[in-house]
């Protein structure tokens, strides 16, 4: 399933404390009208992040998947992947080494129908006997 939706890619501050996540948290839930939303974040100029910061984080992945959207990270520098690991917030985002990856991994995916012959789910272990003739009686 390819996507044909836009990814918006949004720079987080320097700071990612209590000042600058007042001040982008009203941003980033601005844009978070539409339905779906896919976004990643670009870490790759933060420096210091603190409690608020992750605090952001996790509000904006709570409103993000009640839209039935997408929240990745990229980018995170040396300073922000230790505090995330720390918390273990980085366990709930799927974090990418560059921008370009992660916009890509909202694109790059598509499902491919199974051809007839690969009827797996037809047969049940043991004697062989298919679905519908177990069901069947």
């Amino acid at each position: 399933m390819k996507t044909g939706r836009p990814v918006l890619v949004m720079q987080l501050p320097e700071r990612l404390n209590l000042t600058e996540a007042r001040g982008f948290l009203p941003e980033v839930m601005a844009v978070l009208r539409n339905d779906r939303p896919l976004i990643v974040f670009d870490f790759s100029e933060v420096q210091q992040i603190d409690s608020a910061g992750v605090e952001m984080l996790l509000k904006c992945l709570e409103r993000v998947m009640s839209l039935d959207g997408d929240l990745k990270l990229a980018a995170l520098t040396p300073q922000a992947s230790v505090i995330l690991e720390l918390t273990r917030v980085d366990r709930l985002f799927e974090v990418f080494a560059s921008v370009e990856a992660a916009v890509e991994s909202f694109r790059g995916f598509s499902l491919r129908e199974a051809p007839p012959s690969a009827a797996w789910y037809a047969q049940l272990p043991g004697n062989g006997r298919a679905v519908n003739d177990r069901l069947a009686g």
